[in-house]
Parts: C-alpha cells; sequence; structure tokens
C-alpha cells in the first residue's frame, strides 16, 4: 500500500476538523433550543450522532439531591470517536442546576474511572441549569469507545433538588454523601460512597459514528426494561451484567454484522406500563406512563433511530384492558412512529398464566392482528416472534420452565438470550437509513 503524501493527509485532517466542529455546532444549537424549553429538531443521524443507550425517566426520587456529586454507569450498544449526554428533569417542578459534568470509560464494576474523566459542556460552558419538565443534551466531548463499552457518567448538583429517576438499572451507581459537593473530575470513585440500583438525571447516551446506520430503541414494559435479566435460577442472580435481551441483541450486532451495516440499540423500557392510556386498573404511579404519552420524549427525541421493537400489551390485559383499546393504541403508535420514517417491529403478546379465559382471547385477536401479513395488516414493518419462543410447548398460555424466572410472567437470563436469538438481523437491516 503507497503511505498517503503529506497534503493529502492534511486535506483528510482538515476535513475531519472541519466535520468534528459542525457535528458539535449542531449538537450546541440542539441544548440551546431544549435548554429554552423548545424541543430539539428531529436528528436523523446525518451528522453521525446516534443513540448507544437509554433509560427513560419515571418518577421523582425520594430523596432530593443536595450539594453532592452522581456518577452513573452507561453500557454502549455501539462505540465511536466522542460521546454526548441526555440530563432529564422531566418529572421536577423547579429547575435543576448542574455545575458540572464529565465522561470517562469505566469497568462497570466500581465508581472508579479507567484514566481521567474528560469535562462536558453544554452550549460551551461547564455548569447548565436544566428547566423544570425540560432536559439538555451536552455537547459532544471526545472519548474513543467501544461496543459493549461501559461510560460513567458524572454530575455535580448545585443547591437541593428531588432527582428523576429510572428505578430499576439492575447494576449499582454511585453518589457521594449530600454536601460534599463536586467531585466529578476524580478517577478513583472513593467519594462515591452511596450506592443506588437506580438511575439518576441521565437517560441517553449519543455516540458519534458515521459508520452506523441507525439507532434501534426497544420500547415496552418491564421484559424490555429488564427483569428477570440478572436471574440465573433459584437463588441466583447476576446483576450489572447487561443480560437483557436487548443487551444479547446488541452483541450480536458486532458479532454478526460487518462495521458498516451495524445498529445501535437503545432501551426504552418501563417496568408495569401499558400500551393504552385507558386501562382501568392501571396505578396512579403508572399514569402517563403509557406508549401514545411518553413516545415522543422516551423515542423521537432519540437521535438517529431508524427502528423501534415494540413490546406492550400484557399489562393492558391485566390492568383491564381489553382488544380494541390495545390495538387503537398500536395503531396510533405505529402511525406517528412511520410517519417519523422509523420502521415498527412487532412482538405478539406473550403468554402469562393469570390470565383470564376473556384475556386470552384478547391476546388472540392482539396476536393475529400482528401476524397478519407479517406487518400488522399492513401498519407496521415485520413481527418478532416472542410469545411463541416463550410459551410452553405443553401449555402454550404459560412461559416455559427453562426460561421462568418463576413468576410466569418475566423471561430469565436463558429466556432473554433465546428471544435475542430470535430476532433477524436482515429484517432489522432493511431499517438503515441510506
Amino acid at each position: 500500500m503507497p503511505h498517503p503524501t503529506p497534503s493529502r493527509t492534511r486535506r483528510v485532517g482538515a476535513a475531519l476538523v472541519l466535520a468534528v466542529a459542525s457535528s458539535l455546532l449542531a449538537t450546541s444549537a440542539t441544548t440551546a433550543a431544549t435548554s429554552a424549553g423548545t424541543a430539539p429538531a428531529r436528528h436523523t443521524g446525518k451528522q453521525g450522532w446516534f443513540t448507544s443507550w437509554a433509560t427513560s425517566q419515571q418518577r421523582l426520587s425520594p430523596t432530593p439531591l443536595r450539594e453532592q456529586s452522581l456518577r452513573m454507569i452507561t453500557h454502549l450498544s455501539q462505540g465511536g470517536d466522542a460521546v454526548r449526554v441526555r440530563i432529564q428533569n422531566t418529572f421536577g417542578d423547579t429547575p435543576l442546576t448542574v455545575d458540572a459534568a464529565t465522561v470517562a470509560p469505566s469497568t462497570g464494576k466500581s465508581a472508579a474511572t479507567e484514566g481521567t474523566p474528560r469535562a462536558l459542556t453544554f452550549g460551551g460552558r461547564h455548569g447548565v441549569v436544566v428547566p423544570a419538565h425540560g432536559e439538555v443534551w451536552s455537547d459532544g466531548t471526545r472519548l474513543r469507545t467501544e461496543a459493549q463499552g461501559d461510560v460513567a457518567v458524572s454530575l455535580s448538583v448545585s443547591g437541593s433538588a428531588p432527582a428523576g429517576r429510572h428505578d430499576s438499572a439492575f447494576r449499582t451507581n454511585y453518589l457521594s454523601p449530600a454536601g460534599s459537593g463536586d467531585h466529578t473530575a476524580e478517577a478513583s470513585g472513593a467519594a462515591f460512597t452511596e450506592k443506588t440500583e437506580s438511575t439518576l438525571l441521565v437517560s441517553a447516551v449519543d455516540v458519534h459514528n458515521p459508520r452506523l446506520r441507525g439507532s434501534l430503541v426497544a420500547f415496552g414494559s418491564s421484559v424490555v426494561d429488564g427483569t428477570g435479566s440478572t436471574n440465573c435460577g433459584a437463588g441466583c442472580e447476576r446483576p450489572g451484567e447487561n443480560l437483557r435481551w436487548t443487551d444479547d441483541l446488541a452483541r450480536r450486532i458486532t458479532a454478526e454484522l460487518p462495521a458498516g451495516r451495524r445498529f445501535a440499540l437503545a432501551n426504552a423500557g418501563i417496568g408495569g406500563t401499558t400500551s393504552a392510556a385507558t386501562c382501568p386498573r392501571t396505578g396512579d404511579s403508572l399514569r402517563g406512563l403509557d406508549a401514545v404519552s411518553r413516545l415522543e420524549r422516551d423515542v423521537l427525541a432519540l437521535h438517529g433511530v431508524t427502528g423501534v421493537l415494540y413490546y406492550y400489551g400484557t399489562n393492558d390485559l391485566a390492568d383491564g384492558c381489553g382488544a380494541e383499546q390495545i390495538l387503537a393504541s398500536y395503531r396510533e403508535v405505529f402511525q406517528r412512529l412511520r410517519a417519523a420514517g422509523i420502521k415498527v417491529y412487532v412482538t405478539p403478546i406473550t403468554p402469562r398464566p393469570g390470565y383470564s379465559d376473556q384475556n386470552n382471547r384478547d391476546r388472540h385477536t392482539v396476536g393475529t392482528f400482528v401476524a397478519k401479513w407479517n406487518d400488522c395488516g399492513g401498519t407496521c414493518d415485520g413481527v418478532l416472534p416472542f410469545d411463541r419462543v416463550l410459551a410452553d410447548p405443553v401449555k402454550p398460555n404459560s412461559i416455559a420452565p427453562a426460561y421462568d424466572t418463576g413468576d410466569g410472567i418475566h423471561a430469565n437470563i436463558a429466556g432473554q438470550q433465546a428471544l435475542a436469538d430470535i430476532v433477524s438481523l436482515p429484517m432489522l437491516a432493511s431499517s438503515a437509513r441510506h
């Protein structure tokens, strides 16, 4: 291979600098718009930014943050040469002040980082005020990351403010004591003496990687969220190992697809939620978290989204919704996604032994709709046959014992892998934007 000439090297270097600068300017504009309380423009990934990790906020933490730091561990589905981060104050009634923020590679095993954390900025500033019920995206910062790598995101919160959270991280995250101030730049992690099993404030991480073909978002309730993914049998738990079916699928994408055909995969699951907003037995704490209500902030506001893996309906039946209500919500969500140019892949409702006969009739009706022509009668783009994977061949309204956590609803680690293995990667690849 001939070596590039110095002039050609300089031209390539200049082009790279210009491209990165353009990306960072676009990010700053998005941050400024969001801080002002307006929604950012749809981001199609044309600048090379894709959401590689996400988690959906669902309520406020019962203990406010007060003059302290937090370190949240995020697990990237794909890597790149830079990252940017979303901070949300969705449920907060007062502004949230972040004095400093950093990112750094992590082993995922402790609060320590691998190397010195790098500062995040917001519109060029080191601090930012997240408005009540709002969100901000950081500027991009250079950080080389790999697929399935962990990144520690650290924030220093000034004053006192409730923290928006996602309840179940299925791993340990870290906080410094109240009143301890800013420890975001410290690599040792020694200051982060408090632990939480939730994820606070941080709700998405983008990577800059122009070779990616898009971001896929898994959208649904607890089986998307990860319930069961730490369960390796009776009395056996493996938290922090990223064994959700979405994690397993992300590893398949990396292992089985060439670099130029890969997708990022983000998780937008919240346990207990429904597709429809009108199920009569939905608890007060879950109101407003249905698929229709949270579609904008948890899916459409992410970057480079080309496809959604839709796994909803099991809680709808348990909470008193029938097939008509479920299908009405499906059609509304699918129409909005497809209008945005996003393909939709749907799983029929999975088995649950506690369902009544009427529940199972409704489950059959919804399943028939999803399976019709293999594209929900023309309203979705493909089917994920998770119901068939999990069903006990002897008792098809129950989960196969080998995949059951014991509650009859959720898949254990073996079941999570089986779900990931059934997904057609060529089908998902058809969602790529060219």
